[in-house]
């Protein structure tokens, strides 16, 4: 018998046995056909969806005792590229390190790339998406080390990630990726071909019997290196025509791709218009039992999440998605958002679908991906956004703590989220007596520990470490900064500077010792907490003058790459600096590259 989802309480009407009445089934089949016409369940979703609706009503996702993670989860299928054994299963395609990083300013370095890449391992993504190696050997050569690092290391249940790299429809592209992943026991090639007639006209400027023929032979390219495991995406397949996507997808398969990844480029579908199209796809495409489809949606409109459950309701059986939602423009369909919503709700309205992933990891890898890039999660962010488990009004925390599944469907345990307040509660304005109450006996919230911690665990490699810092500013004079930094010679180097105030002149100072020429692009400051003593937390983009390009995926471009730095302190200066050295940092290691490479010379520590 399968086994029930948690966050589901059983009611007194009994389990539907494993040979479900015909005409249940049934029932289920056309109620699942009047939203997606052209489609069809499988029998055993069918029998799996039958069984639960009936039984499990909804009461909240609630955490497991075992506080592990893992007591509660489904056995993941054994990996075969082209079929799932289990036809509810949805593999996690995570793209963070390949799309993700295509955000303006979230340029991370090799090690960072690593550490992200095994904290995804931790989470249980089937699939990382680990970069472009052809942007730049720098990129093939992090995508090289998961590959051999994270992409080998097999856990005690046979879990090994596949590892895979991204290649446009040429042979060096191919040949880039290849040699990037090739070492790993799972090795994933990704090609795409941009497929609308606007692409085709502006971009590519070439017929239809191009790019099918381009797209046949690359993806057998791909297969005739020794990759058995290769995904073709048809770009901007959401403004595609119809049959022109079914004939390419064709012809893809029987070239040899074991993946068909079908894009919403621009964010421009509806949830209904992409089931719809997941559907047709399975429905019309010649060979289509011999490939996974899958979603890769952008946020354009704000429906990435929304599309992807559509996608996946619809026959999609992989779905691409980044942390905390990163990526080019408004970003792609979430993580966390897809995995909770599938969790808490893919028994009762998805057909019994759920996921490999662990989602006590969560928590963890959002932070890490949201410090290692400097883009900050939104406070009112699904799941992971500060805001997500508080509770300010007096009606919703005397709820909560009466019974927390009065306003709270997911336990914060759930995702990893140790919280200061059991409750969440949050007290402000709209707050009531109970909640005054509980609060005055319990301690203090946390965010300021957090911040401070985050600082000094997220910090990029160190080259350059901050001594000490004093500045002088007011209406009186001009405003002068004196640094004192530690090279990795472990040497102190001193030096002063005047600016248009305390925070300008300091780095001014820093500028005049590394000798590196950057343009500082952004600068902001928040407060972690209320109150005049709250911890500040700042962030920067940097670029380097004479700095570092790579070539964008999607338009073949060169581009510039910018770098992030974060920092904390009591000190909203010290905060400041703290933020620009971690900047000029990742700049320098990314330029020299690791650790072991770092001397003197190659980052010309002056005399």
């Amino acid at each position: 018998m399968a086994q029930a989802c948690i966050g589901f309480s059983t009611t007194q009407r009994s389990l539907c046995p494993v040979s479900c009445p015909q005409q249940s089934i049934q029932l289920l089949q056309r109620s699942y056909i009047s939203s997606f016409p052209s489609a069809r369940l499988p029998r055993a979703q069918l029998i799996f969806l039958s069984k639960h609706r009936a039984s499990y009503a909804p009461v909240r996702c609630s955490s497991n005792s075992s506080g592990d993670g893992e007591s509660n989860r489904r056995r993941r299928p054994d990996y075969i590229p082209n079929r799932i054994d289990d036809p509810c299963y949805v593999r996690i395609f995570d793209t963070t390190l390949r799309d993700g990083e295509q955000s303006p300013g979230a340029t991370m370095t090799s090690k960072e790339k690593l550490d992200v890449a095994r904290q995804l391992a931790k989470l249980g993504v089937d699939i990382i998406e680990a970069g472009f190696p052809m942007a730049s050997p720098d990129d093939l050569e992090a995508v090289q080390n998961i590959a051999k690092e994270v992409g080998n290391h097999v856990d005690n249940d046979g879990y090994v990630p596949v590892i895979c790299g991204l290649a446009r429809c040429n042979k060096a592209d191919i040949d880039a990726a290849w040699e990037a992943v090739r070492y790993a026991l799972r090795p994933r090639i990704h090609t795409f071909i941009a497929t609308s007639d606007i692409h085709l006209k502006y971009k590519l400027k070439k017929s239809r019997d191009e790019v099918i023929s381009i797209a046949r032979d690359m993806v057998a390219y791909a297969r005739s290196l020794g990759c058995n495991d290769v995904e073709f995406s048809p770009e901007d397949a959401g403004r595609s025509d119809r049959e022109f996507l079914y004939q390419i997808l064709g012809e893809a398969i029987k070239a040899g791709a074991t993946t068909l990844n079908i894009p919403d480029t621009v964010g421009y579908t509806l949830p209904t218009e992409f089931g719809k199209l997941i559907a047709d796809i399975k429905a019309n495409t010649p060979g289509i039992k011999n490939a996974i489809i899958s979603t890769h949606c952008q946020n354009d409109l704000g429906l990435s999440t929304a599309n992807t459950l559509a996608g996946a309701y619809a026959g999609a059986r992989q779905v691409e998605v980044t942390v905390n939602g990163i990526g080019e423009r408004a970003g792609n369909a979430s993580l966390e958002e897809v995995v909770m919503a599938i969790k808490c709700r893919g028994i009762e309205q998805l057909g019994g679908l759920y996921t490999g992933i662990n989602t006590q990891q969560i928590t963890m890898a959002s932070k890490m991906v949201s410090e290692f890039t400097g883009m900050v999660v939104q406070p009112h962010k699904a799941i992971v956004g500060a805001n997500a488990f508080a509770h300010e009004s007096g009606i919703h925390q005397d709820g909560m703590l009466k019974f927390k599944g009065t306003y709270e469907i997911i336990s914060p345990a759930d995702i990893g989220l140790k919280r200061a307040d059991e409750f969440g509660i949050v007290l402000g304005k709209l707050s009531g007596r109970h909640a005054l109450r509980t609060r005055l006996l319990q301690s203090l919230s946390s965010e300021d520990l957090e911040a401070l911690i985050s600082d000094e665990v997220f910090q990029p490699q160190v080259i350059w470490k901050l001594g000490d810092l004093q500045v002088s500013c007011g209406t009186l004079g001009l405003s002068t900064g004196t640094v004192k930094l530690i090279g990795p010679d472990g040497e102190e180097h001193v030096a002063c500077a005047v600016g248009t105030g305390p925070v300008d002149a300091a780095y001014k100072a820093i500028d005049s010792i590394v000798k590196v020429p950057v343009t500082l692009l952004e600068y902001s400051l928040t407060s972690v907490t209320e109150g005049i003593d709250a911890i500040a937390s700042t962030r920067v983009l940097i670029r380097a003058d004479h700095g570092h390009s790579s070539t964008h995926a999607l338009t073949g471009k060169t581009v510039e790459r910018t770098f992030s730095g974060t920092g904390a302190g009591m000190d909203i200066v010290v905060s400041s600096v703290r933020a620009y050295i971690g900047a000029v940092n990742k700049m320098l290691a990314f330029q020299v590259g690791p650790r072991s490479q770092i001397s003197n010379k190659a980052i010309n520590v002056p005399a």
